[in-house]
């Protein structure tokens, strides 16, 4: 007798962001998943191997497309601090498009995924994300400054990671133009006053 096989993984996928963002990440188990997606038990243990391995692949999907979307904007950008500020953008930009998968990377840490028996190659694909925002970062620092050291890239990463969180997506002002133009502006100052100097502690 033939394995059951799943066909469309994006649909299981598309299934798992969607119990995660509705009812967090305990509701994500493989009987609700595979009832959700309208395929057997059988067939997403044996496309995906356990609970662990279903999630992962989800979180690299959505990760992913993160990514993707704000190289995009990062690219687009004429001048460095443009490019930062559509790096900021992009978490804001990217919950508005892709509301299931932005909630399914902020419920869910990497490093927990990590913590789980993961087959190897998912666990060094999870690692290669982290590795692409960090190397952006510091493409971004040494656009603006010349510079790939610690104190100069935490500057970028308060840019690029803490104001969008704390600005707009904890304070739940998706769609706020205000909260968008106090995000620029934010960016904007911390720029402004840049990193410390060199050799000093961050």
């Amino acid at each position: 007798m033939p394995r059951p096989r799943v066909h469309d993984p994006d649909r299981v996928l598309d299934a798992v962001e969607s119990l995660a963002a509705r009812s967090g990440p305990a509701a994500v188990t493989i009987r609700a998943v595979s009832e959700a997606a309208g395929v057997s038990n059988g067939a997403v243990y044996h496309r995906f191997g356990s609970r662990a391995g279903l999630v992962g692949a989800a979180w690299l999907r959505a990760a992913r497309c993160f990514l993707a979307m704000q190289g995009e904007l990062v690219s687009a950008a004429l001048e460095p601090a443009d490019a930062v500020i559509a790096a900021a953008d992009a978490p804001v930009a990217f919950a508005e498009r892709h509301p299931e998968a932005s909630k399914l990377l902020s419920a869910i840490n990497r490093d927990e995924l990590l913590d789980n028996d993961l087959p190897a190659e998912l666990s060094d694909q999870l690692r290669h994300v982290d590795a692409e925002l960090i190397g952006l970062l510091i493409r971004l620092a040494d656009a603006l400054w010349d510079r790939r050291d610690a104190a100069a890239v935490a500057t970028i990463t308060t840019c690029v990671v803490d104001l969008p969180t704390a600005i707009v997506l904890s304070r739940s002002r998706l769609g706020c133009a205000t909260a968008r133009a106090q995000l620029h502006a934010a960016v904007r100052a911390v720029l402004s006053v840049g990193p410390t100097e060199r050799g000093s502690t961050p």
